[in-house]
């Protein structure tokens, strides 16, 4: 359908309308004694705020998700969905809630269109341990989650749960999931921070021995390396979960600190010449390290722009800051890690981190290899 008619309207509140005004008038009249939960959580740009009248082609819409425990949902689900079926509008705010199905079975995504019959709508019913389970391998609502489990879990997955609104809870158990995942525990957040300054330091000096053998683009591409892990480290600082790569620059301008730090990263990206990349690098570096001392997580330290060691090549020596944060891990499970963090922080494959038995099993195996101490040591 075309992008510029009907008016848009952000997907969240989309969603808040469908329900408000036709999903919860419906599930009264029809189960008048259900007590479910009823949100947009999950895929979906517009869970994080970040869709625009682009984002209409395909998968976006009014859309929600309905909530029962397991029992009910064998009893109900099918009946809620048939009468949902019959009696939703054909369109809200002007968008169709009929949606159909692609015809390419390796892109199953659904499109809004017009019907005069039943809708073919996009209200799922769900078992919140299920979905749960589905998305970051808990096996219950109700489960307690270790440090393991959170190493396991990617941000991206975490943002989704986190995101998007709840519009009702009578059982309440949404809402305390919600809550319990809504940031690391400290010793969790501490480990992790310590683990994104070491991937920092990894690469500080690559860009200027790159440079020195002649190797431009290779200059350029560590510098990018290094952008992209100093925007993932910000979000850590400022407690905000990082989105997977397409929103990962739109999440970081809502930082406070992009204000300043975002010419800095913007100069090392355009830069044609290792002078001028290494300057906005430090540059960037110092505003960063700036921050971390800002959080009082650890005694403050001098955040300015030194040699690398002998070498004419100017860094920060990010594994200061590693160090430091390490040494106020105390977990003995954190401490006795390598400083390799969370699943997100040593892959990014979208096809291992959608898939929560795979990251699971993966960090598992991560953590039976370990045959060093961490970065407690």
């Amino acid at each position: 359908m075309s992008l510029s008619s009907p008016a848009f309207l952000p997907g969240i509140e989309l969603s808040r309308v469908l329900y408000e005004e036709a999903v919860r008038p419906i599930l009264r009249d029809a189960f008048p004694r259900l007590r479910y939960a009823a949100a947009r959580i999950g895929e979906g740009s517009e869970v994080l705020g970040f869709d625009t009248p682009r984002s209409a082609d395909h998968d976006w819409g009014p859309r929600l998700q309905i909530f029962l425990p397991a029992a009910d949902r064998a009893e109900h689900g099918a009946e809620i969905h048939r009468v949902l079926a019959e009696r939703l509008p054909k369109r809200v705010r002007g968008w169709p809630t009929h949606f159909r199905r692609s015809d390419d079975p390796l892109d199953p995504v659904g499109y809004m269109e017009a019907t005069d019959g039943p809708v073919s709508h996009r209200v799922g019913v769900h078992d919140p341990d299920a979905w749960l389970a589905e998305r970051l391998g808990r096996r219950t609502a109700a489960e307690r989650i270790d440090v393991r489990q959170w190493l396991a879990m990617p941000q991206q997955r975490l943002a989704e749960i986190t995101g998007g609104a709840v519009f009702h809870d009578d059982p309440g158990t949404l809402t305390r999931v919600r809550r319990a995942l809504e940031w690391y525990p400290e010793q969790v957040w501490r480990y992790l921070l310590a683990c994104q300054w070491q991937r920092v330091s990894q690469e500080e000096a690559f860009a200027g021995r790159c440079a020195e053998a002649g190797d431009d683009l290779g200059a350029a591409v560590v510098a990018a390396r290094q952008v992209r892990e100093l925007m993932r480290l910000c979000l850590l600082l400022e407690r905000r979960y990082a989105p997977y790569s397409k929103w990962l620059g739109s999440a970081f301008a809502r930082l406070p600190v992009a204000v300043t730090l975002t010419p800095a990263l913007r100069g090392a990206l355009a830069a044609t010449d290792h002078p001028s990349r290494e300057a906005r690098l430090c540059d960037a570096y110092e505003t960063v390290a700036s921050l971390q001392n800002a959080s009082g997580l650890t005694a403050p330290l001098d955040p300015l722009r030194r040699p690398y060691h002998g070498r004419p090549f100017l860094v920060l020596r990010a594994d200061r800051f590693a160090r430091a944060l390490a040494r106020t891990v105390t977990d003995p499970v954190l401490r006795a890690l390598p400083p390799v963090g969370a699943v997100d922080q040593w892959a990014d494959s979208t096809d291992l981190l959608q898939r929560s038995a795979t990251t699971a099993a993966v960090a598992a195996a991560v953590e039976r290899s370990v045959t060093h101490r961490g970065p407690g040591g």
